[in-house]
């Protein structure tokens, strides 16, 4: 970055210099074109003065006013009389030339060209005299080429000089530039002492730090209760078949053992199912596609599936509301419902009801699932969506849950941009609304 700072400034002085010298050549070229115009026309003017005063005697007396003046006296025909830098020397008629047409119809003329004679460009400034004739006055004028190449060596020598100044200024400028961001303090972002414009990126690392934080974090945790979970059933596991292998159970006693192990077994497969759902909803791995899914139709499947366990629970489960579609996947809105009517019947008190409702809620489509529970107490209300958060771990156990249900649901809402309301009075009972606003 430094590098590329210091070779855009060198670009830019370097650039700036070029524009500097090429509006300089142009503002002296066209301040010499203009001096020289002026004198040319002056010394014609003050030429044609004096030899309508002394007489025509007087021109061939003067020979060059100075270095480079061309003097020309033309008869009324075009004839050309007298020229200063050919003496007698026959010339061509000039009655032709821009200047002297001009003078001869005016009074005064003016015309830029090259030469034929001196093959140089020249200024020329014509008047007619009282008698009719017309003095010429012309003057050479360096090209700009050949101006350019006098002062060339100056403006080079100059150009290197500030070049070497613009490197070394801009190379000091780079590092002090690049300096503060080589030092910054990632881990404390905020706390730098910085350029301004550098303010939001110090904030999205802030966020992004404490956001990674928080994933470590959870990760941690995360793995911590795994370990656990699945200690415990495996535990249980190992410990009814050691029981068995040993010989130490009676043969009526052994299908209540096998049965005991086939509990943990299935609980142990629905917690790793969980986790596997929890670990591609986080990293967003959904490999279904999108499509059209009637909620009411969903929840009325889902209470047939569950029929048994309200039975078993002696919940009474109802549905109620309008046929609502959303944009989702059906599979993950399908275990994200499941999840909630289960719940609400497992966490419900004998002779409990479960209210499902499928209706709009200001226009977008939404399912409540009220029951007639024990309740949640208002401190954990705010983490029953946590992963592996019981409220009650006894009961959590005996219902066979595996605490990832809920956060299932959460994650759920969240892909699909759905929001989740949950209100609950302990003894009471507890509804939970999900709102699919998009």
């Amino acid at each position: 970055m430094q590098k590329k700072i210091q070779t855009r400034m060198i670009q830019v002085i370097a650039l700036a210099l070029l524009i500097a010298y090429a509006v300089t050549i142009f503002s002296v070229y066209r301040q010499t074109e203009l001096n020289a115009e002026k004198s040319v026309r002056y010394e014609s003017e003050y030429l044609a003065e004096a030899v309508n005063i002394n007489g025509s005697s007087f021109i061939r007396q003067l020979k060059n006013l100075e270095s480079g003046t061309r003097i020309t006296y033309i008869d009324t025909d075009g004839t050309v009389i007298y020229d200063s830098e050919t003496g007698n020397k026959t010339l061509e008629n000039h009655k032709d030339r821009p200047e002297v047409a001009e003078a001869f119809k005016t009074g005064v003329g003016m015309d830029i060209r090259n030469s034929d004679t001196l093959k140089e460009d020249m200024y020329y400034s014509a008047v007619r005299l009282n008698d009719g004739k017309v003095i010429r006055v012309a003057k050479s004028v360096k090209s700009i080429f050949a101006m350019m190449l006098e002062i060339l060596p100056v403006l080079v020598t100059t150009a290197v000089i500030l070049l070497i100044f613009a490197i070394i200024l801009s190379h000091k400028t780079a590092r002090d530039l690049i300096k503060p961001i080589n030092t910054l303090d990632l881990d404390n972002p905020l706390e730098n002492d910085v350029y301004e414009e550098l303010d939001p990126l110090l904030k999205k690392i802030d966020e992004q730090n404490k956001q990674k934080d928080a994933m470590v974090s959870m990760r941690q945790e995360f793995s911590a209760n795994v370990s656990h979970e699945l200690k415990t059933p495996l535990t249980s596991i190992s410990g009814y078949a050691e029981i068995i292998r040993d010989g130490l159970v009676k043969k009526k006693d052994l299908p209540d053992f096998s049965n005991r192990i086939y509990k943990e077994a299935n609980r142990l497969l629905s917690l790793v199912n969980d986790i596997i759902k929890i670990s591609q909803l986080d990293e967003g791995e959904i490999a279904l596609e999108k499509e059209v899914c009637d909620l009411y139709q969903m929840s009325e499947d889902i209470i047939k599936r569950l029929n048994q366990k309200a039975v078993e629970y002696s919940v009474h489960v109802s549905l109620v509301g309008t046929h609502e579609q959303v944009n989702g996947y059906r599979q993950i809105l399908d275990e994200m419902i499941h999840n909630i009517i289960e719940n609400a019947i497992k966490y419900n008190k004998p002779d409990g009801k479960v209210t499902v409702t499928v209706e709009k809620d200001d226009g977008y489509p939404c399912i409540t699932v009220k029951d007639t529970g024990i309740g949640i107490q208002e401190k954990d209300q705010e983490r029953i969506f946590e992963r592996f958060y019981r409220v009650d771990k006894s009961h959590s156990r005996e219902t066979g849950g595996t605490g990832l249900g809920l956060s299932i649901v959460k994650h759920a809402a969240q892909l699909h941009n759905a929001k989740v309301n949950l209100t609950s009075k302990v003894g009471t009972g507890t509804t939970i609304t999900i709102i699919f606003e998009k």
